[in-house]
């Protein structure tokens, strides 16, 4: 190792105040940020570039921390760097209540933080997603305005987690090679060795999906910059930096071992640890040469971004990349969708859901450019394609499709590294019931408060022959008790543009659209001025003063309309409720609550799933009428009939109420 004393001292900045940080917190993980903070120095003081003072820049490098529990390695160097709003308190009150400095970096808390990194793995499939972003919009606005380079920081566990061969084989296919990966390769887990679990050549894993590889020693800070320059010039293929490091670097007795990984040190082994390494300054005390030194490298890029500026202004192109990276849609895709909703009310289509998917995406593509749509291999069933959609491939990189293959968690993933990058909309699609393989990566789409939209067809029983497997029975009760997440089941082609329109539109809040297989009925017939659906749920029909209320979602709807006319003629009184949003429903005023809700006697929900979250509205005495069980094999009508999902169930319900 051929370190010099400041390349030394600018890395012993960073395992110093990690090591202070969760020795005062008396929790966390020192090994990581002491381990890999000779990597973190090269890349943050000579390779990346950025700009603290300017940290949103749109054309910065984006550096990506996938092993988040290392979390206070990036925090140390952001406040090295001159973060403003990483101060030293910040970094004192590591894992405190309230401090920007999370056990695990969180999205949103703090600039410099690109992506939530807490489940292993997510940041690596996060950055497909970004790479893939760079690359179209480069394609687009050209390498003077976009050019530059996604790095990421990964572990050994996130190497073992799944989506990381879902992750590295998307990325090796599309020949993204401004993705440089560095795996902390310390051998070391939570239960010891990895020898203890794995023995998998990540070398030749890597480049057995297309991969350029790199070994070099991780605290050898010439060695990793080398490599880092290597895999820059690279033109052709992503790059895995192999970077053999010794967890817990410089501690006398933990160093290399599971003892470092996720405890404080302990008053003794911080003592030695900072001995060893030459540390003689006091906790959280930075001389001010070093952290002089360190800001001085946070200034670097400034002539960069300020030459990059100037080029933005001159540019013929500027008002509508600055529109896309401000996240703002085109001035006339309210007044467009308006004018799609008259088209619908004159041709009252009887189509599915997932067709009327694809025909308000026809009208959309074709006025919101930065739409990057796609499919986990399920494009002729999910019908996310249309003409403006041509596939974003190796050698073209500005298609607006992405193939994502048999990859349904690194789609959700990669949806999210698009939407953090800026510029781009993305969608994809897959059938409801594999939202369980997609559920962590939609689970952070919601708490990093993402515009990600997913297209989830084949939504209930309506899914037929292919049997219980395929058919999402417990899917839409499991989405709706994730926080910020927007749940759309609309009941005909008319709510189906109203949900998608909500769904471009929610800049704060991914959205699911769960969509039917079969055909249903135009259910709404006449064009509003309003959208109906972002109140979440309102009546269908019926007068407010009916002696039942019936609520319904998606292809349930119908069913709830033809039970209304059957009380009818009964001479019993209905109000049908269409309910496509929960969520949007639970946000309205508690008089519009009331309103909807009324004063019936009687209350049913229908919806082919189970019971869990009808409860609100259903109140104590009411009745739901759908599943209590797994599916069953069979055509579409032979399984509405089979569970009772029919409109003679519904008035049933009602008058056993009466």
């Amino acid at each position: 190792m051929t370190n010099t004393t400041q390349q030394n001292d600018l890395a012993n900045a960073i395992r110093s105040l990690s090591m202070d940080a969760v020795e005062k917190a008396n929790s966390g993980h020192p090994g990581l940020p002491m381990g890999c903070a000779d990597i973190a120095t090269v890349l943050f003081t000579k390779v990346m570039k950025f700009d603290p003072a300017n940290p949103h820049w749109a054309d910065r490098d984006r550096f990506i921390l996938s092993a988040g529990h290392g979390s206070m390695l990036l925090y140390s160097s952001l406040y090295l760097l001159g973060y403003e709003d990483m101060t030293i308190d910040q970094v004192k009150n590591f894992r405190q209540l309230g401090a920007k400095t999370a056990g695990h970096p969180e999205f949103g808390h703090a600039t410099g933080i690109e992506t939530t990194t807490g489940p292993l793995g997510q940041g690596l499939a996060n950055s497909v997603g970004f790479a893939v972003a760079e690359a179209k919009l480069a394609a687009e606005f050209g390498s003077d305005m976009v050019d530059h380079h996604t790095y990421v920081l990964a572990g050994d566990g996130c190497l073992m987690e799944g989506i990381s061969q879902e992750a590295i084989s998307l990325a090796g296919h599309l020949k993204l090679n401004k993705l440089i990966v560095i795996w902390d390769n310390n051998d070391i887990t939570i239960d010891g060795k990895v020898s203890n679990s794995d023995s998998t050549d990540q070398i030749a894993r890597f480049k057995a999906v297309g991969w350029n590889t790199i070994e070099i020693d991780g605290h050898d800070q010439d060695a990793i910059e080398k490599a880092l320059i290597e895999a820059k010039a690279s033109t052709d293929k992503p790059t895995l930096i192999a970077a053999k490091t010794t967890i817990g670097f410089g501690a006398p007795k933990k160093a290399g071992t599971e003892k470092v990984h996720g405890s404080p040190l302990g008053a003794e082994e911080l003592a030695g640890a900072k001995a060893a390494l030459g540390i003689t300054y006091p906790a959280f005390e930075v001389p001010a040469a070093i952290i002089d030194a360190w800001r001085a490298a946070g200034t670097r890029s400034q002539n960069v971004r300020g030459e990059w500026e100037a080029r933005l202004a001159q540019s013929d192109k500027k008002a509508e990349f600055t529109r896309r990276m401000s996240g703002a849609l085109p001035s006339d895709f309210a007044a467009t969708m308006a004018a799609y909703k008259e088209k619908l009310a004159a041709d009252k289509p009887k189509v599915a859901t997932r067709k009327s998917s694809q025909m308000a995406l026809e009208v959309i593509n074709k006025v919101v450019p930065e739409t990057l749509g796609g499919s986990a291999d399920l494009t002729g069933s999910n019908l996310t394609n249309t003409p403006e959609t041509l596939p974003f491939q190796a050698n073209s990189r500005d298609g607006r499709y992405m193939m994502y293959g048999i990859r349904e968690h690194e789609m959700a993933a990669a949806m999210n590294g698009v939407a953090l990058h800026g510029g781009l909309i993305p969608y994809g699609g897959t059938f409801m019931v594999f939202t369980d393989y997609a559920r962590p990566a939609i689970r952070l789409s919601a708490l990093m408060e993402q515009r990600v939209i997913y297209v989830m067809t084949h939504d209930s029983i309506g899914l037929g022959e292919d049997g219980p497997t395929h058919q999402p029975v417990e899917h839409l009760a499991a989405l709706r008790a994730i926080p910020n997440l927007l749940v759309f089941r609309p009941a005909d082609a008319m709510e189906t543009a109203e949900c998608w329109q909500l769904a471009m539109e929610t800049q704060k809040s991914p959205s699911i659209l769960a969509l039917s297989r079969q055909n249903l009925p135009a259910v709404r017939t006449e064009a509003s001025a309003e959208n109906k659906s972002a109140k979440g749920a309102y009546t269908l029909v019926g007068s407010a003063d009916a002696q039942a209320v019936i609520f319904a979602t998606g292809s349930e709807v119908a069913i709830a309309v033809e039970a209304q006319k059957l009380l009818n003629e009964q001479g019993i009184s209905a109000r049908v409720v269409s309910v496509p949003s929960m969520e949007l429903f639970a946000k309205q005023s508690d008089a519009y609550k009331a309103e909807v809700l009324g004063s019936a006697r009687a209350r049913v929900a229908v919806e082919a799933g189970i019971e869990m979250g009808w409860g609100k509205l259903l109140g104590d005495k009411g009745r739901f009428v759908g599943m209590n069980s797994f599916g069953a094999s069979g055509p579409i009508d032979a399984l509405y009939q089979h569970f009772g999902i029919t409109p003679k169930a519904v008035v049933e319900a009602v008058t056993a109420q009466l």
